[in-house]
């Protein structure tokens, strides 16, 4: 069947407004979205960041992604074979679309009907042992002829023995860096592997060396791709972990491998399980609780519109926000019982302190005040 190349967009948007909001300073998936739903559209939200972050606190110029960095990066991709797939896109990921920062907008290189299959998620330990990887492979391998696309994160170890076995039944890797950033180097031949029988798929921009603060980002998706997550091999503090976590926030089903309780890459995976997650010996394990025809339903809600706010409503409600802020995550549910406020007048203020890079988001729709901004 022929994939329709992505390009929906909102009305009266087009790929380089939608492409410019994202890319431009303090400007997050969530902040994203609630632009959009503020201005309707990505133009009107670009001409609005300015204002928002003056009102916010910021003293200097907000930095918006230049016409040339925009047009540089939309023809990297072309010239790459990629494509982006933005947020309102039918080829968009459909699990994905519901998890609290739902990446804008997603590059991708290779199969894109892979993205409207079922998807498994396999991750673990990247310095994992060689039974570790064999298992991961051999699971991998098996659950694709159940009918599963397999994605992980193409790092060493766990993750590329899971694209290896997946390879011939659908695999995704999902990116930390740039969707044309090779790491770790070592997966070179297996990166090019799944370009022509997988599929690609990045969040950062075109070019971004894969950092630190950037793995979490790309963890979020691989269990937010996916309708259940099997960890093979994992620490106690691992990256892996933090994909389980996400999965259970994020409604998945998370499966663990049981391993010996002195080898340390077993003790996540034993900490998982006597936490709730289903314990898997062999591939009937995963079958017996789910199968690629049971979809994972959502209640579809309209998303809280932030409506007007007068300015001297404003100016109230910034005094109570900053007031309640600290360097310590409160939800946001929390933060208008505390200020006693509309969520309108809310988000408008979290707006305007976020775009002007006072604050900082957290998992369970949480916010903090920026250590630097908390004497202010």
């Amino acid at each position: 069947m022929a994939i329709p190349l992505p390009h929906p967009l909102p009305k009266d948007d087009d790929l380089f407004s939608y492409l410019c909001l994202t890319r431009s300073e303090n400007v997050g998936p969530v902040t994203f979205h609630k632009l959009l739903e503020r201005y309707g559209t990505a133009d009107k939200a670009l001409k609005a960041l300015p204002e928002l972050a003056s009102q916010g606190g910021l003293k200097r110029s907000l930095h918006i992604a230049s016409q040339a960095n925009i047009e540089k990066e939309l023809e990297s991709i072309a010239s790459f074979g990629g494509h982006f797939i933005p947020y309102h896109s039918p080829l968009y990921p459909r699990l994905l679309r519901h998890i609290d920062s739902a990446p804008p907008l997603l590059t991708v290189k290779g199969k894109l009907e892979l993205l409207q299959e079922p998807i498994f998620s396999i991750v673990g330990a990247r310095n994992a042992s060689a039974l570790g990887k064999k298992m991961a492979q051999s699971l991998a391998e098996k659950l694709g002829r159940e009918g599963w696309v397999i994605s992980s994160g193409l790092a060493r170890g766990i993750d590329a023995a899971a694209h290896r076995g997946s390879l011939s039944k659908g695999t995704i890797a999902v990116l930390a860096g740039g969707i044309d950033q090779i790491y770790p180097p070592e997966n070179e031949e297996l990166y090019l592997q799944i370009a022509e029988e997988g599929l690609l798929l990045a969040e950062s921009p075109f070019g971004t060396q894969p950092h630190a603060t950037l793995f979490p980002r790309r963890n979020r998706i691989i269990s937010g791709l996916s309708r259940a997550l099997l960890i093979v091999e994992a620490a106690l503090k691992s990256g892996s972990l933090i994909t389980a976590r996400n999965a259970a926030e994020q409604g998945r089903e998370v499966f663990a491998i049981p391993g010996h309780p002195l080898d340390p890459r077993a003790r996540g995976c034993n900490r998982l399980i006597k936490n709730g997650a289903i314990l898997v010996e062999e591939i009937e394990d995963i079958l017996n609780e789910i199968h690629p025809s049971q979809p994972l339903e959502f209640k579809e809600e309209r998303p809280q519109l932030i409506n007007a706010v007068s300015p001297k409503d404003l100016t109230h409600a910034r005094v109570l926000v900053n007031e309640n802020l600290s360097v310590v995550p409160i939800s946001i549910d929390e933060l208008i019982r505390e200020c006693q406020l509309s969520t309108s007048e809310i988000w408008v203020v979290l707006l305007e302190m976020e775009i002007a890079g006072r604050i900082e988001r957290f998992p369970g729709g949480k916010v903090a005040l920026k250590e630097e901004w908390k004497s202010l």
